[in-house]
């Protein structure tokens, strides 16, 4: 099995050597799930940070009502967990599920925090992590608060440029905060505006 993807995506920020590398690797577990098959379902205690070599997750909440809010996608080479569940290990309120066919590489909290010991640059790498989740995870709620729907569209296509013409419309308004029905009509109006 080739590493390549999940090293060239720590290579952004920290440096490896071979045996370091060989460590990490070692500490991953690979994971293939089905389109539709869940990860993690809410009420679960997320256990691991999972990193999507091919296929798409996508990370929603469901509210008392049935309607369910898109938080996140994650396309290949893109990390997902429910992140206040992995970090205080209680239950969770994040489903995240298969969109089509997705192999996986997972590394457990436990395996995690065994890095951070043996090789301290993870610390580094994850705080890094952390913290862009956590601008994004902000910006995603000014922009819920201030912005249009078209604005939040096109921000939509800045973060998830591959995604744009990959993914159900639904799942699109959903992840912007509208009905499919007014998604529609608005990217009917986007483009008559071309």
């Amino acid at each position: 099995m080739s590493f390549t993807l999940i090293l060239d995506n720590l290579a952004k920020h920290i440096h490896l050597t071979k045996e370091e590398q060989e460590i990490f690797s070692n500490y991953l577990q690979l994971k293939q799930i089905k389109r539709k098959q869940f990860l993690l379902t809410d009420g679960d205690i997320c256990k691991y940070s999972a990193f999507v070599i091919t296929g798409c997750l996508r990370g929603y909440t469901v509210d008392k009502g049935g309607i369910e809010h898109v938080l996140s996608f994650a396309p290949p080479d893109w990390w997902i967990a429910d992140m206040y569940s992995l970090l205080s290990q209680r239950p969770g309120i994040l489903n995240i599920e298969a969109l089509e066919d997705t192999e996986l590489l997972l590394l457990s909290k436990a395996n995690q925090e065994n890095l951070y010991l043996l090789i301290p640059k993870f610390e580094h790498f994850f705080r890094i992590l952390t913290e862009n989740s956590l601008v994004a995870s902000q910006q995603r709620l000014i922009d819920g608060l201030s912005l249009t729907a078209e604005e939040r569209y096109h921000n939509f296509c800045k973060r998830y440029p591959t995604l744009i013409d990959h993914l159900p419309q639904k799942q699109i308004a959903s992840y912007i905060g509208v009905t499919p029905e007014f998604f529609s009509r608005m990217r009917s109006v986007m483009v008559r505006k071309k």
